[in-house]
C-alpha cells in the first residue's frame, strides 16, 4: 500500500518534471514532420536552465505587479495541474480538485498575466492583454459548460469521482460527452495559444496573443512564465486523459504495481496525445484573430447543448 502523501508528492513532482518533455516532444514531432531535424526532445529543460541563469533586465516603470507576476501565475498553474488527477485517483488532495477551483486557478494566472502585460505601458503589452481577455470571456464560460455537464453525469465537481464515474459505473457512449470533449479541445487549443488560434514559434506582432504579453520579461522571470506556459499544456491534456481515457489509473489504497501501471498507462497517454496535437497543428493552418470569437463561441454552444440534453436525457 503506498502512503496517501507520498503519492500525493510524487504527482506534485511529476508533472514539473513531465511538463518541459511534452513541450519538447511536441517540438520534435512538428519538426519531424515537416522533414527538418528539430531541436533534441530535451532542449526545453536546457532553456529553462539559461534562463534562470541569466539576469532580469526590468524596465525603469515596472512596478512590484510585473516582478511578482510571473511567480503567482507558476505557482497557480502548478497547483491547478497537481490536483488533475494523473497516474492515481483519490489522491490526498483529491477533496480540493475540483473542476471550478482549478477554472478559477486558471483564470486568476490569466488575471496576474494580462495586468503585467500592461504594466509596462508598451502597446504590444496591451495588444496582447485584450486579445488574451477576449479569448477568456469565451473560453471561461465554455470550460465551466464542460464541468457542469461533467457534474451532471457524476453528481459532483470533484475529478476523483469523474474519473471513478466514467470507468467503472460504465455510463456509455453518450453524445453530450462527445460534445463535451469536443468542446474541451477547442478550450485547450485556445488557452494554451496553439494553432489555429495561435502559433507560438513565432513573434509576429499582428497574430500574437501570448507572446506580445511576456515580450518585456527576461531572465528567471521568462523561465516562470514558460515553465507555467507548459504546465498548462500538460494539465489540459491530463484533464482529457483522466476524464475520457481514465483506463489504468490506480485508486486509492492500491498497491506499488497498481501505480506502476497507472504511471506507464498516463506517460503513454501523454505521448499519444502530444504526437497528435503536433499532427493537428501540422495539417491546419492559424486562423485570423477576427474568426477567434466564432471557435471558442462554438465550443460554448457545445458545452451548452451538451449541459441541457444531458440535463433533459436524465429527466426522461
Amino acid at each position: 500500500m503506498i502512503d496517501a502523501a507520498l503519492a500525493q508528492g510524487f504527482q506534485m513532482l511529476l508533472v514539473l518534471a513531465l511538463a518541459p518533455l511534452l513541450t519538447g516532444l511536441v517540438r520534435k514531432v512538428k519538426a519531424r514532420l515537416l522533414r527538418r531535424r528539430g531541436a533534441p526532445v530535451l532542449q526545453p529543460y536546457r532553456d529553462l536552465l539559461r534562463l534562470i541563469r541569466k539576469e532580469a533586465v526590468i524596465a525603469e516603470n515596472a512596478s512590484w505587479l510585473f516582478r511578482a507576476a510571473p511567480y503567482l501565475i507558476f505557482a497557480a498553474t502548478w497547483v491547478a495541474a497537481a490536483l488533475v488527477p494523473t497516474f492515481a485517483s483519490g489522491l490526498l488532495f483529491s477533496w480540493s480538485a475540483d473542476l471550478i477551483a482549478i477554472v478559477a486557478l486558471l483564470g486568476s494566472a490569466r488575471f496576474f498575466q494580462t495586468l503585467a502585460g500592461m504594466d509596462i505601458g508598451t502597446s504590444f503589452g496591451g495588444l496582447g492583454s485584450s486579445r488574451e481577455v477576449m479569448i477568456a470571456s469565451l473560453a471561461e464560460p465554455a470550460l465551466l459548460m464542460v464541468a457542469f455537464t461533467l457534474s451532471l453525469l457524476a453528481h459532483s465537481t470533484q475529478l476523483s469521482t469523474i474519473t471513478e464515474v466514467v470507468r467503472f459505473q460504465e455510463v456509455g457512449l453518450r453524445i453530450s460527452l462527445a460534445m463535451v470533449l469536443l468542446a474541451l479541445i477547442l478550450v485547450a487549443l485556445a488557452e494554451n495559444a496553439r494553432i489555429p488560434v495561435d502559433n507560438p514559434a513565432t513573434h509576429l506582432e499582428l497574430t500574437m496573443v501570448h507572446e506580445a504579453m511576456v515580450l518585456e520579461y527576461s531572465g528567471r522571470h521568462l523561465a516562470m512564465i514558460e515553465f507555467g506556459a507548459a504546465l498548462k499544456l500538460l494539465l489540459y491534456l491530463s484533464l482529457i486523459a483522466g476524464v475520457f481515457l481514465p483506463f489504468g489509473m490506480a485508486r486509492a489504497g492500491d498497491g506499488l504495481a497498481a501505480h506502476g501501471v497507472g504511471l506507464a498507462a498516463y506517460l503513454a497517454k501523454l505521448a499519444v496525445g502530444g504526437v497528435l496535437l503536433a499532427a493537428f497543428e501540422t495539417a491546419i493552418a492559424k486562423m485570423r484573430v477576427f474568426r477567434v470569437p466564432e471557435f471558442l463561441g462554438s465550443a460554448l454552444m457545445l458545452g451548452f447543448l451538451a449541459t441541457l440534453l444531458l440535463f433533459v436525457s436524465r429527466g426522461l
